[in-house]
């Protein structure tokens, strides 16, 4: 771990509104909120509400994330064949995710993280489902880095990076009290604003 990097992770944080600690503080608290209005509402499984918006997630802002799901879901619930249609705010392949979780009758943790197979989506779902895990994404790279880049410019996150950068914002978080997931979403948060990017 290095001790570089979690300092950036630590300024970073450390420049964060009172606001922007607040809104990271209860983001996947009020995702998981949003699962479960969504589940309720067509009574599907929360497991698999949480499971949809983490495949759909990607190149998607979160706003619509949440709509692509519902919408994505109800066309499912009144008519399965009717979920391909549905326009999504992302990538084919991921919406044939969601569908392939929304299919899965029996669904656990387990089973819809296979199905999500990538890292970032499994990580985005796990801390949705309040488990002790971190979501790397490009900017969360970019923080620990220290500086900012494009997406495009950020190097690919293999195995080997993604368990050293979650290892520095684990440890970061200890030193700073909180949760590694709250970590990630106040210093988000934060760099949202400090570099004018749009939210995701």
């Amino acid at each position: 771990m290095s001790t570089k990097n979690v300092n950036n992770i630590k300024a970073v944080y450390q420049l964060a509104t009172i606001q922007e600690q607040v809104t990271g503080s209860a983001w996947y608290a009020q995702a998981r909120e949003a699962a479960l209005v969504i589940s309720t509402t067509y009574d599907v499984p929360v497991t698999t509400v949480i499971g949809v918006i983490a495949a759909l997630s990607p190149r998607n802002r979160w706003e619509r994330n949440l709509i692509d799901a519902e919408n994505i879901i109800e066309a499912y619930v009144t008519d399965h064949e009717s979920a391909i249609h549905v326009k999504c705010c992302t990538f084919n392949n991921n919406k044939a995710k969601a569908i392939k979780i929304l299919s899965d009758n029996n669904p656990t943790l387990d089973s819809v993280l296979d199905i999500l197979s990538g890292p970032k989506l499994r990580e985005f779902a796990s801390c949705i489902f309040g488990l002790e895990d971190v979501c790397i994404d490009g900017h969360a790279y970019c923080i620990w880095n220290g500086g900012r880049t494009s997406l495009a410019d950020v190097p690919s996150i293999g195995v080997k990076l993604r368990r050293e950068i979650k290892a520095d914002y684990i440890k970061a978080a200890k030193k700073l009290n909180i949760s590694p997931a709250v970590c990630q979403a106040i210093t988000w948060c934060a760099w949202r604003r400090i570099h004018g990017v749009t939210a995701a």
